[in-house]
């Protein structure tokens, strides 16, 4: 039963039932609804912001995973940089040494892959930032192995030669010479035996009775067997290839002939007293692209280290040279 409301009339001084209409009925009602649906409202974001619904954490954690694992490959990436980075090292100041080849650019490992427009595509994505970073290190690791992978390739080619390299190169001593007792002057500043002034002796003396046998010191081809004019008397040039050339001075006889093909350890003729010289020794020279260098660093197969430290010490002498 609906309960009725009354108010006390100051006119008729009496109470009186209190009328609603319709019009009054219906705001009210509107009211209440409006206030119902607003306490909705916000009890449902207040909801939404505070509580996460199962499918939300559940995005949350992929997402959380996500970065972690690309945190993780960027990490990686980096690793994999390192390794890389020392690869080129070794490429530079080891590799290409040994095969006196020219290095790889610099350029071409530092150079950079593209601009930001290469990544657009990555910005639909959560943890953009972070994607676009490991993508620029996964770029510029590729681009790092396919230069170093460039330079492996040349560089085994250049193996492929080092056989021929090896033998041709002058690696022995030119006269049998086990207890180094043969050896009479070395490389450098020397008092001329003839002159008897300070000269530059491009070459080593060693003294042997005349007749000795003198061996080629690297495989390669006679590119002179004659008398010379300029005070080497009988010598022998023999090209060996990759800019090296060898010398050969004062010899009484030859065994080879211009233009023959010689191996190492191969007899090419006979110590000598020829030319100008002051007694019976072998002048031997080593010429690197047109120019004479030390022929002491070139008995690497015939020394260990205790002979080749004395022959060093030796060929620092600073007396007479025998030419």
């Amino acid at each position: 039963m609906k309960k009725e409301k009354y108010y006390y009339n100051l006119k008729t001084l009496q109470y009186e039932k209190v009328k609603v209409s319709w019009r009054n009925r219906i705001l009210k009602s509107i009211g209440f609804l409006s206030a119902a649906l607003v306490s909705a409202f916000l009890i449902t974001l207040v909801g939404s912001t505070l509580f996460s619904s199962p499918k939300e954490k559940m995005l949350l954690q992929e997402n959380s995973t996500q970065r972690e694992q690309l945190e993780y490959l960027g990490s990686s990436v980096d690793d994999l940089t390192e390794v890389v980075e020392n690869l080129q090292e070794r490429d530079r100041n080891i590799y290409r040494v040994i095969f006196e080849s020219e290095p790889v650019s610099t350029s071409l490992w530092t150079s950079g892959v593209g601009g930001s427009e290469r990544y657009k595509a990555l910005s639909k994505y959560n943890s953009v930032e972070l994607m676009v970073d490991v993508n620029l290190k996964l770029d510029n690791l590729k681009r790092k192995m396919y230069w170093q992978s460039e330079s492996y390739d040349e560089i085994i080619k250049l193996v492929h030669n080092t056989a021929d390299k090896l033998q041709s190169l002058p690696a022995i001593q030119p006269i049998a010479n086990t207890d180094l007792k043969r050896m009479a002057s070395g490389y450098g500043w020397r008092i001329d035996p003839v002159y008897g002034v300070t000269k530059f002796h491009s070459g080593m003396d060693f003294t042997a009775p005349s007749g000795t046998e003198i061996y080629a010191t690297g495989k390669g081809r006679a590119v002179k067997v004659d008398y010379s004019t300029g005070g080497y008397g009988n010598r022998i040039i023999i090209d060996h290839g990759y800019g090296y050339q060898t010398l050969y001075a004062h010899m009484s006889s030859f065994a080879i002939k211009q233009g023959e093909s010689v191996q190492r350890g191969q007899v090419i003729g006979y110590v000598g007293n020829t030319g100008k010289s002051v007694g019976p020794h072998l002048h031997y020279e080593v010429h690197k692209n047109g120019e004479k260098v030390n022929p002491v660093y070139f008995y690497y197969q015939d020394l260990d280290d205790t002979s080749f430290d004395e022959m060093i010490r030796m060929s620092e002498n600073t007396g007479s040279s025998l030419d």
